[in-house]
Protein backbone atom coordinates (compact mmCIF):
# COMPACT_ATOMS: atom_id res chain seq x y z
CA UNK A 1 0.00 0.00 0.00
CA UNK A 2 1.46 3.48 -0.66
CA UNK A 3 1.47 5.51 1.95
CA UNK A 4 1.93 9.93 2.98
CA UNK A 5 5.02 11.06 4.42
CA UNK A 6 7.48 13.46 5.11
CA UNK A 7 10.72 12.78 2.55
CA UNK A 8 13.99 12.68 3.28
CA UNK A 9 17.03 12.05 1.98
CA UNK A 10 20.47 11.51 2.72
CA UNK A 11 21.50 15.42 3.35
CA UNK A 12 18.08 17.09 3.16
CA UNK A 13 14.25 17.05 3.87
CA UNK A 14 11.53 17.96 1.55
CA UNK A 15 8.07 18.35 3.05
CA UNK A 16 5.45 17.13 1.21
CA UNK A 17 2.43 16.27 1.36
CA UNK A 18 -1.10 14.96 0.54
CA UNK A 19 -1.00 12.26 -2.75
CA UNK A 20 -1.88 12.02 -6.03
CA UNK A 21 1.33 11.69 -8.09
CA UNK A 22 4.04 8.92 -7.09
CA UNK A 23 7.30 9.48 -7.67
CA UNK A 24 9.30 6.24 -6.27
CA UNK A 25 12.05 6.53 -3.33
CA UNK A 26 15.68 5.81 -3.40
CA UNK A 27 16.54 3.03 -0.87
CA UNK A 28 18.75 5.93 1.20
CA UNK A 29 15.99 8.02 1.38
CA UNK A 30 14.55 7.16 4.79
CA UNK A 31 13.53 3.85 6.80
CA UNK A 32 10.77 3.62 4.98
CA UNK A 33 10.05 0.81 2.69
CA UNK A 34 10.27 0.20 -1.46
CA UNK A 35 6.07 0.13 -1.54
CA UNK A 36 6.07 3.31 -0.41
CA UNK A 37 6.17 6.71 -2.65
CA UNK A 38 7.18 10.58 -2.06
CA UNK A 39 3.94 11.38 -3.29
CA UNK A 40 3.33 15.25 -4.82
CA UNK A 41 0.11 16.87 -5.22
CA UNK A 42 -1.30 17.68 -7.98
CA UNK A 43 -2.47 21.60 -7.90
CA UNK A 44 -6.34 22.46 -9.14
CA UNK A 45 -5.85 26.37 -8.88
CA UNK A 46 -3.78 27.04 -12.15
CA UNK A 47 -1.39 29.77 -12.13
CA UNK A 48 -1.49 32.73 -14.36
CA UNK A 49 2.18 33.54 -15.76
CA UNK A 50 4.47 36.00 -14.38
CA UNK A 51 4.53 39.29 -16.80
CA UNK A 52 8.31 40.00 -17.21
CA UNK A 53 7.35 43.02 -19.32
CA UNK A 54 9.91 44.82 -21.04
CA UNK A 55 12.82 42.42 -18.83
CA UNK A 56 11.44 39.80 -20.96
CA UNK A 57 13.21 41.26 -23.83
CA UNK A 58 17.01 39.98 -22.27
CA UNK A 59 17.82 36.71 -21.84
CA UNK A 60 20.36 37.96 -19.19
CA UNK A 61 19.78 41.55 -17.44
CA UNK A 62 21.88 42.34 -14.05
CA UNK A 63 23.12 45.41 -11.84
CA UNK A 64 25.98 45.45 -11.44
CA UNK A 65 28.19 43.27 -13.68
CA UNK A 66 27.87 40.90 -16.32
CA UNK A 67 31.47 38.65 -16.44
CA UNK A 68 32.37 36.05 -18.99
CA UNK A 69 34.77 33.89 -19.03
CA UNK A 70 34.93 32.95 -23.03
CA UNK A 71 33.74 31.19 -24.94
CA UNK A 72 29.89 31.18 -24.68
CA UNK A 73 27.29 31.01 -26.92
CA UNK A 74 24.41 33.59 -25.97
CA UNK A 75 20.95 33.59 -27.80
CA UNK A 76 18.94 36.91 -27.37
CA UNK A 77 20.09 40.03 -25.58
CA UNK A 78 21.76 41.29 -22.84
CA UNK A 79 21.67 44.34 -20.64
CA UNK A 80 23.24 46.17 -17.42
CA UNK A 81 21.94 48.77 -15.44
CA UNK A 82 22.54 50.64 -13.56
CA UNK A 83 26.16 50.02 -13.68
CA UNK A 84 27.57 50.99 -16.95
CA UNK A 85 28.97 49.20 -19.86
CA UNK A 86 32.35 48.82 -18.80
CA UNK A 87 31.54 46.35 -16.03
CA UNK A 88 30.64 44.22 -19.29
CA UNK A 89 33.41 41.96 -19.48
CA UNK A 90 34.59 38.60 -21.38
CA UNK A 91 32.33 39.58 -24.20
CA UNK A 92 35.09 41.33 -26.69
CA UNK A 93 32.16 43.75 -26.94
CA UNK A 94 32.50 46.01 -30.19
CA UNK A 95 30.72 49.44 -29.39
CA UNK A 96 31.30 52.63 -30.76
CA UNK A 97 30.52 55.79 -27.98
CA UNK A 98 27.29 57.25 -28.13
CA UNK A 99 25.90 54.04 -30.28
CA UNK A 100 22.63 51.96 -28.61
CA UNK A 101 24.00 48.55 -28.23
CA UNK A 102 27.47 46.95 -28.75
CA UNK A 103 27.61 43.58 -30.32
CA UNK A 104 30.16 40.63 -29.62
CA UNK A 105 30.69 36.99 -31.49
CA UNK A 106 30.08 35.14 -28.95
CA UNK A 107 25.92 36.71 -28.67
CA UNK A 108 23.40 36.46 -31.12
CA UNK A 109 21.37 39.41 -30.06
CA UNK A 110 22.51 43.07 -28.91
CA UNK A 111 24.30 44.32 -26.08
CA UNK A 112 22.46 47.11 -23.71
CA UNK A 113 23.88 49.22 -20.79
CA UNK A 114 22.42 51.92 -18.79
CA UNK A 115 25.44 54.55 -20.20
CA UNK A 116 25.40 53.77 -23.61
CA UNK A 117 23.55 56.55 -26.98
CA UNK A 118 19.93 57.18 -25.99
CA UNK A 119 16.89 56.11 -25.64
CA UNK A 120 19.00 52.55 -24.15
CA UNK A 121 19.37 54.69 -20.94
CA UNK A 122 15.59 54.67 -20.34
CA UNK A 123 14.86 51.51 -21.64
CA UNK A 124 17.38 49.51 -19.26
CA UNK A 125 16.09 51.43 -16.63
CA UNK A 126 12.54 50.57 -17.59
CA UNK A 127 13.83 46.82 -17.50
CA UNK A 128 14.45 46.63 -14.34
CA UNK A 129 12.14 48.35 -12.87
CA UNK A 130 9.69 45.90 -14.90
CA UNK A 131 12.21 42.79 -13.47
CA UNK A 132 11.39 44.23 -9.88
CA UNK A 133 7.85 44.30 -10.69
CA UNK A 134 7.78 41.01 -11.86
CA UNK A 135 10.11 39.83 -8.84
CA UNK A 136 7.64 40.75 -6.26
CA UNK A 137 4.77 39.38 -8.19
CA UNK A 138 6.22 36.01 -7.59
CA UNK A 139 7.14 36.15 -4.29
CA UNK A 140 3.79 37.70 -3.39
CA UNK A 141 1.79 34.68 -4.65
CA UNK A 142 -0.51 33.05 -2.69
CA UNK A 143 -2.67 29.88 -2.63
CA UNK A 144 -4.54 27.28 -0.94
CA UNK A 145 -2.91 24.59 -2.43
CA UNK A 146 0.27 25.87 -2.16
CA UNK A 147 2.97 22.81 -2.06
CA UNK A 148 6.33 23.23 1.21
CA UNK A 149 9.44 22.00 -0.41
CA UNK A 150 13.13 21.98 1.79
CA UNK A 151 16.29 21.17 0.79
CA UNK A 152 16.94 18.99 -2.12
CA UNK A 153 14.51 18.42 -5.02
CA UNK A 154 16.81 15.83 -7.07
CA UNK A 155 14.70 12.75 -8.29
CA UNK A 156 11.53 14.91 -8.05
CA UNK A 157 8.46 15.68 -10.71
CA UNK A 158 6.44 18.63 -9.91
CA UNK A 159 2.91 19.33 -11.71
CA UNK A 160 1.81 23.14 -12.62
CA UNK A 161 1.48 25.36 -9.67
CA UNK A 162 2.94 27.10 -6.77
CA UNK A 163 5.65 26.00 -4.26
CA UNK A 164 7.31 27.63 -1.81
CA UNK A 165 10.51 27.43 0.46
CA UNK A 166 11.16 29.08 4.01
CA UNK A 167 15.14 28.39 3.53
CA UNK A 168 17.23 27.44 0.52
CA UNK A 169 16.25 24.74 -2.18
CA UNK A 170 18.85 22.66 -4.32
CA UNK A 171 18.72 20.05 -7.12
CA UNK A 172 21.92 17.87 -6.38
CA UNK A 173 21.07 13.87 -5.89
CA UNK A 174 19.14 13.31 -9.19
CA UNK A 175 17.39 15.19 -11.65
CA UNK A 176 13.85 17.60 -11.70
CA UNK A 177 11.02 17.15 -13.85
CA UNK A 178 8.61 19.59 -15.13
CA UNK A 179 5.41 17.65 -16.04
CA UNK A 180 2.59 19.94 -17.58
CA UNK A 181 0.02 17.28 -17.47
CA UNK A 182 -0.25 17.80 -21.23
CA UNK A 183 -1.17 21.75 -20.87
CA UNK A 184 1.45 23.73 -22.34
CA UNK A 185 -0.13 26.63 -20.77
CA UNK A 186 0.65 25.34 -17.12
CA UNK A 187 3.00 27.55 -15.20
CA UNK A 188 5.29 26.45 -12.40
CA UNK A 189 6.96 29.07 -9.99
CA UNK A 190 9.06 28.09 -7.11
CA UNK A 191 9.43 31.00 -4.24
CA UNK A 192 12.92 30.41 -2.42
CA UNK A 193 13.63 32.46 0.02
CA UNK A 194 17.24 31.90 0.30
CA UNK A 195 19.44 30.40 -1.79
CA UNK A 196 19.27 28.14 -4.89
CA UNK A 197 21.95 25.58 -6.21
CA UNK A 198 22.45 22.65 -8.74
CA UNK A 199 25.04 20.56 -8.42
CA UNK A 200 27.73 19.26 -10.95
CA UNK A 201 25.33 17.35 -14.18
CA UNK A 202 22.10 17.73 -12.29
CA UNK A 203 19.29 18.38 -14.95
CA UNK A 204 15.54 20.20 -15.24
CA UNK A 205 13.88 18.05 -17.41
CA UNK A 206 10.83 19.24 -19.00
CA UNK A 207 7.65 16.71 -19.90
CA UNK A 208 3.99 16.60 -20.63
CA UNK A 209 4.26 19.60 -22.56
CA UNK A 210 6.12 21.54 -20.07
CA UNK A 211 7.46 24.59 -21.54
CA UNK A 212 10.72 26.67 -19.50
CA UNK A 213 9.09 29.68 -20.50
CA UNK A 214 6.39 29.05 -18.37
CA UNK A 215 8.69 28.31 -15.15
CA UNK A 216 9.76 30.93 -12.99
CA UNK A 217 12.41 30.83 -9.79
CA UNK A 218 11.90 33.38 -7.84
CA UNK A 219 15.32 33.23 -5.57
CA UNK A 220 15.68 35.45 -2.44
CA UNK A 221 19.02 36.12 -2.46
CA UNK A 222 21.77 34.31 -4.89
CA UNK A 223 21.63 31.03 -7.56
CA UNK A 224 24.29 28.86 -8.30
CA UNK A 225 24.54 26.35 -11.58
CA UNK A 226 26.51 23.55 -11.18
CA UNK A 227 29.24 22.56 -13.82
CA UNK A 228 27.31 21.00 -16.80
CA UNK A 229 24.55 21.37 -15.28
CA UNK A 230 20.89 21.69 -17.42
CA UNK A 231 18.44 24.62 -16.46
CA UNK A 232 15.00 25.32 -17.88
CA UNK A 233 13.26 28.38 -16.99
CA UNK A 234 13.32 32.16 -15.37
CA UNK A 235 15.62 32.74 -12.25
CA UNK A 236 15.08 36.33 -10.91
CA UNK A 237 17.35 36.40 -8.30
CA UNK A 238 17.24 39.32 -5.92
CA UNK A 239 20.92 39.62 -5.57
CA UNK A 240 23.22 37.24 -7.68
CA UNK A 241 23.76 34.61 -10.75
CA UNK A 242 26.80 32.62 -10.86
CA UNK A 243 26.69 29.64 -13.91
CA UNK A 244 29.54 27.25 -13.46
CA UNK A 245 31.70 26.03 -16.50
CA UNK A 246 29.40 24.64 -19.42
CA UNK A 247 26.12 24.69 -17.54
CA UNK A 248 23.29 25.08 -20.20
CA UNK A 249 20.48 27.47 -19.75
CA UNK A 250 16.95 27.74 -21.54
CA UNK A 251 15.61 30.55 -20.19
CA UNK A 252 16.72 33.95 -18.53
CA UNK A 253 19.62 34.79 -16.27
CA UNK A 254 17.87 38.11 -14.14
CA UNK A 255 19.77 39.62 -11.27
CA UNK A 256 17.59 42.55 -9.63
CA UNK A 257 20.64 43.78 -7.68
CA UNK A 258 23.85 42.79 -8.31
CA UNK A 259 25.69 40.42 -10.71
CA UNK A 260 25.45 37.71 -13.44
CA UNK A 261 28.47 35.77 -13.52
CA UNK A 262 28.93 33.14 -16.86
CA UNK A 263 31.49 30.78 -18.07
CA UNK A 264 31.75 28.95 -21.17
CA UNK A 265 27.56 28.13 -21.00
CA UNK A 266 24.88 28.41 -23.41
CA UNK A 267 21.85 30.82 -22.48
CA UNK A 268 19.03 30.23 -25.25
CA UNK A 269 15.83 32.31 -24.83
CA UNK A 270 12.77 30.41 -23.72
CA UNK A 271 10.34 29.30 -26.77
CA UNK A 272 7.17 30.46 -26.41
Amino acid sequence: MKSIYTYFNTTTLAALFMATVMIGCSDNSTGVDDDDAIVIPIQTTNQATVNLQTAGSYVILAGSEISNIPTSVITGDIGLSPAAGAEITGFSLVYTTGDEFATSSQITGNVYASDYGDPTPTAMSTAKDDLTTAYNDAAGRTSDETVSLSGNLGGLTLTPGLYNSSGSLEISSGDLTFDAKGNADAVFIIQIASTFTTSSDRKVILAGGAKASNIFWQVGTSATLGTTSVMKGTIMADQSIAVNTGASVEGRLLARIAAVTIEGNTVVEPAQ
